[in-house]
């Protein structure tokens, strides 16, 4: 597979349903590396070995500076972890999931087995249908409000993995919020550190790399792609803060659904399950329609992330800032190969 969509063209009817534990077992694999993760970093690693998937914390893959305690690499763990379990209930398997199976080895996540036999309910089918189409969107959604009963059933979903999702509601909360992004843009954007990582990880559309954000998912016309390093260079140089506070408070306030998905701590097992209810709410907002992005920077900076929490009244912790709305069909990046993620 060389081309961006072929690391989304998955062939289900490629299984090998008559085929060795091990055969399955790396198959399934494809799937988990269509989640999404902090700048595209793909921070994970697996190792298939006694009929089971390892899923490791890959810390060479770390942001040191946006995510200095890798609260968001194991949440985008979480997503890759949340896609195998579904897909193996799409292919006939209950999956036999422990997490933290060795505290003495922070970095195992947890490891999967394909666990007994079983036929996946409809539910499960919609949602994994929707992996391969799931693509966060950075562009404006429609003018068309989420229904009411579509945010209680993601709710449903976040509380299903040990989590909770907050929807916004009212003008003064969500321009309050609005102001906490701007703060968050302007604090991390003075910094040249994260800037410098940042830039890190931006590649043009035609670069031969598997992870970091293409500049088409900035917005950077398909012609004008041979441009995306001097886009990398100027983020890199440039304190842009206003202009990344001016367009991400528009976001805010004009997206349809602003949505906070949190846990009642703070640990890494439940960094681990706010990924898992991160990604079965994306699952299912892909499969009614719906697209998707973030607006984590009051989360990111710590100062910002209690007073996020006031201002929703949460009992716990934040643990994502979510946009949601109906929006217009956007290029995937790019993902890793199965024997690029394999120990």
């Amino acid at each position: 597979m060389s081309t961006i969509s072929n690391f989304w063209n998955i062939e289900a009817a490629e299984f090998p349903q008559t085929g060795t534990p091990t055969e399955q077992l790396k198959f399934l694999l494809n799937y988990a590396l269509l989640a999404p993760s902090g700048h595209n970093t793909q921070p994970w690693n697996f190792k298939i070995q006694d009929e089971a998937i390892a899923l490791y914390a890959d810390r060479t893959r770390a942001l040191p500076v946006v995510d200095p305690q890798d609260r968001e690499l194991i949440i985008s763990c979480g997503t890759a972890l949340f896609n195998l379990r579904i897909a193996l209930r799409h292919f006939g398997y209950t999956g036999k999931i422990s997490t933290f199976p060795e505290p003495s080895h922070p970095d195992l996540l947890a490891t999967i087995q394909l666990g007994k036999p079983t036929q996946a309910s409809a539910d499960e089918q919609m949602l994994f249908e929707a992996i391969p189409q799931r693509h966060t969107n950075r562009r404006d959604y429609e003018n068309r409000d989420v229904p009411k009963s579509m945010l209680t059933w993601l709710q449903v979903d976040a509380a299903s993995e040990g989590a909770w999702l907050h929807v916004v509601k009212g003008d003064l909360t969500r321009q309050a919020i609005a102001e906490l992004v701007v703060r968050g843009d302007r604090w991390q954007m003075a910094d040249p550190n994260f800037r410098r990582e940042l830039a890190a990880w931006i590649h043009p559309g035609s670069s031969s790399s598997h992870d970091g954000i293409p500049g088409y998912a900035y917005g950077v016309n398909q012609y004008l792609d041979f441009a995306t390093p001097i886009f990398a260079w100027a983020m890199r140089t440039l304190d842009l803060g206003d202009a990344m506070a001016h367009h991400n408070r528009q976001l805010t306030i004009q997206s349809p659904a602003i949505l906070v998905l949190g846990t009642e701590q703070d640990t890494p097992r439940d960094w681990l399950a706010a990924g898992q209810a991160l990604e079965r709410v994306l699952l299912r907002s892909q499969a009614v329609g719906l697209s998707a992005s973030f607006l984590n920077q009051p989360i990111e900076v710590p100062t910002l992330r209690s007073q996020l929490s006031k201002l929703i009244y949460a009992s716990g912790y934040p643990q994502i800032l979510l946009r949601l709305g109906f929006g217009s069909e956007v290029k995937p990046t790019a993902r890793r190969r199965v024997d690029e993620v394999l120990l």
